[in-house]
């Protein structure tokens, strides 16, 4: 059955408390909508990774940059004065970008001027829709694991939440749990495919059966793909290019997994008119524009040829090779990703209680950091057995972590 676990008056669930220590000070004031979250976990393992000297192959950031003709574009921007407040929902040349782009992938030919909408990353892009489109007491479905950031933004807008949850191996849609979810009182789905933190590529007869309850059960499709082009197995399908999808789909995309450039925070949303008023009307008054020289700088990337996708995916497919034989050759059983830049692997193995106390001990005593996942889940027993590992890094930096692991980690040893 679909979980609608402890929910909160709002009718959120309550996440588990923070897997790591955080201040706690009695000073500190935050609303009732935001109190049972806790300091975001990519930000407690990036800190002990400092600490530790660890190797962190735990938040989603590459430790290598961006292509020169990216960054060579916004630093002639810059330089050329364009420097001053962006039009809100995107520069013209960028949403024509996006919309080319967007047409190349789906098939479908979008109005850049009434369709395209520019964020400060694909965070806020979800935000903008979530804020834009949701009521209170709206039923919203996630899938579980989830990216942590659609659990908060959702009790920001009041939501009732619903999670359907995704297992190892295949981490395959449970088709009677999520025909269950749906509901009469469901408006909208939040689906992220290529799926982080498992790496599973949403197969074509899952995202059809996903519409199909869509359109049965008149819900909208938020679709986050900011993964996309990151695929190693199967393909990548569009929601909004199945049957009928397009009049209820969100598709929100950004700049800075595929190029490199997490920090730029360039996102953008493609909607019908219809659902492109409400986010754009969140967007206004989250951000109202997002930094102009660095949306030309997103104008030359997608005009990037195939060659430079192709030789993204062979760079990608090296480094996920180097993680996911180093991990198994250690005693790690490894899901290995069809699609993004993370790796889930089940640390049974190793004799640790659950993943935090897993991922405290790679820290302190292996010296490689990684993510406990089971914040990414309503119920953290769901995610204690699993370990989330991200090869978005130079295979340097890989193979030292590998190096690490061999020499460090270790079994316990079998009683006699």
């Amino acid at each position: 059955m679909a979980s609608a676990s402890t929910a909160t008056d709002n009718g959120v669930p309550k996440p588990s408390s923070s897997p790591l220590p955080v201040d706690a000070s009695p000073a500190l004031q935050v609303s009732k909508r935001l109190e049972q979250f806790k300091t975001t976990i990519f930000t407690q393992i990036s800190i002990l990774a400092l600490k530790h000297k660890a190797v962190n192959l735990g938040q989603g950031f590459p430790n290598f940059d961006g292509p020169d003709f990216v960054k060579d574009a916004a630093i002639h921007a810059i330089q050329g004065g364009k420097n001053q407040y962006a039009r809100g929902f995107g520069i013209p040349e960028l949403n024509y970008a996006i919309a080319q782009s967007f047409k190349k992938e789906s098939g479908i030919t979008v109005n850049s001027e009434t369709e395209v909408t520019v964020t400060s990353g694909c965070t806020e892009a979800i935000a903008a829709t979530i804020l834009g489109l949701i009521n209170p007491g709206d039923e919203v479905i996630l899938f579980e694991p989830f990216y942590d950031s659609y659990l908060a933004t959702l009790a920001m807008a009041d939501a009732t939440v619903k999670t359907v949850t995704l297992r190892p191996p295949d981490f395959a849609v449970p088709e009677m749990e999520l025909r269950t979810a749906f509901s009469n009182k469901t408006r909208a789905i939040l689906v992220n495919t290529p799926h982080n933190p498992t790496g599973k590529v949403f197969s074509r007869k899952e995202l059809e059966l996903i519409a199909s309850l869509c359109k049965k059960h008149d819900a909208l499709a938020f679709m986050d793909e900011v993964y996309n082009k990151l695929v190693f197995t199967g393909e990548h399908v569009s929601m909004a290019s199945l049957d009928g999808m397009y009049e209820r789909t969100v598709t929100m995309n950004s700049l800075g997994k595929t190029f490199s450039l997490t920090g730029w925070k360039i996102g953008w949303a493609v909607a019908p008119p219809h659902l492109t008023w409400g986010l754009r009307q969140a967007h206004s008054y989250l951000t109202f524009s997002t930094s102009a020289p660095f949306q030309w700088g997103a104008v030359a990337a997608l005009s990037a040829p195939d060659s430079f996708y192709q030789e993204l995916i062979g760079g990608y497919r090296t480094k996920k090779d180097i993680l996911v034989e180093g991990l198994k050759s250690v005693g790690f059983k490894v899901f290995e990703p069809e699609g993004t830049y993370f790796v889930m692997v089940d640390h049974r193995a190793f004799g640790y209680e659950d993943d935090v106390a897993f991922c405290k001990h790679l820290i302190e005593d292996v010296g490689v950091a990684a993510i406990p996942p089971s914040t990414f889940y309503i119920d953290p027993k769901n995610g204690k057995d699993l370990v989330r590992f991200a090869f978005c890094k130079d295979e340097e930096t890989l193979r030292t972590a590998v190096e690490r692991l061999k020499a460090n980690l270790k079994r316990p040893a079998l009683s006699s």
